[in-house]
């Protein structure tokens, strides 16, 4: 998947909040928003290389956007939080999502009833298979966690797919690592244990839970391969 061909690199300076970046480009400061509301404290670094997009509309309180940063192993990693989103949609319409080839995409954004789920699949079992997206930026030792913060929606998302399962209805998680450097997946349970105790109940509730690492460049993002997921109580 290609990514806009307008970032621009830029310097990263201080975070006054979890949605805006002090950038330095050139002789400017510029205000930046940051997509990820996630800690981030490994990835941005004073000095870290950063890829901006600038805004479209004056009339936005921001300068830019904050897509990619480099991580201090060199890795680039996406800190767009809806582009996994995007780039699901379009493996699945192309059916080259690994272990969904032989599902339909019938709709994105999909309501059940107080909750909203990214996708909605037909399964090769002619069933409904609603799907969540998850991103995972954070990377230590060759592990992929999430969250990097805590997160209430997850949990919800994680809970109301497991009910859906007990009723019998099918039901899948996917994180996408917006890196390379993962070989392995596991919930980040010092930062959120309710989380990752919900997702492992989820799992046992017969939710499918995969995470996928990908090759981000400033130019696109590309899927690499599926990494174990290890959802064992630490």
């Amino acid at each position: 998947m290609l990514l806009p061909d307008d970032l621009a690199p830029a310097i990263f300076v201080d975070r006054p909040n979890r949605f805006l970046i002090q950038a330095r480009q050139g002789d400017r400061i510029l205000a930046c928003h940051c997509p990820d509301p996630g800690r981030l404290q490994e990835l941005l670094l004073p000095g870290a290389e950063l890829w901006i997009r600038p805004s479209a509309s004056p009339q936005r309180k921001t300068e830019a956007t904050v897509w990619l940063v480099r991580a201090p192993s060199g890795t680039l990693v996406s800190l767009y939080s809806a582009l996994p989103n995007r780039f699901v949609g379009g493996l699945l319409r192309e059916r080259r999502l690994p272990g969904y080839e032989g599902f339909t995409l019938i709709r994105a954004e999909v309501p059940w009833q107080h909750h909203r789920f990214d996708f909605l699949l037909e399964s090769p079992r002619n069933r409904p298979y609603y799907l969540e997206v998850k991103s995972v930026t954070f990377v230590a030792d060759g592990v992929a966690r999430f969250p990097d913060a805590v997160t209430d929606r997850g949990k919800r998302h994680a809970f109301t797919l497991a009910t859906l399962r007990k009723q019998g209805l099918e039901a899948g998680i996917v994180f996408i690592c917006q890196r390379a450097d993962a070989v392995a997946f596991r919930p980040m349970w010092d930062r959120d244990p309710a989380f990752a105790r919900t997702l492992g109940a989820a799992a046992d509730a017969g939710v499918d839970i995969h995470c996928f690492t990908t090759r981000v460049t400033r130019r696109k993002i590309t899927l690499l391969q599926e990494i174990p997921v290890n959802l064992d109580p630490e």
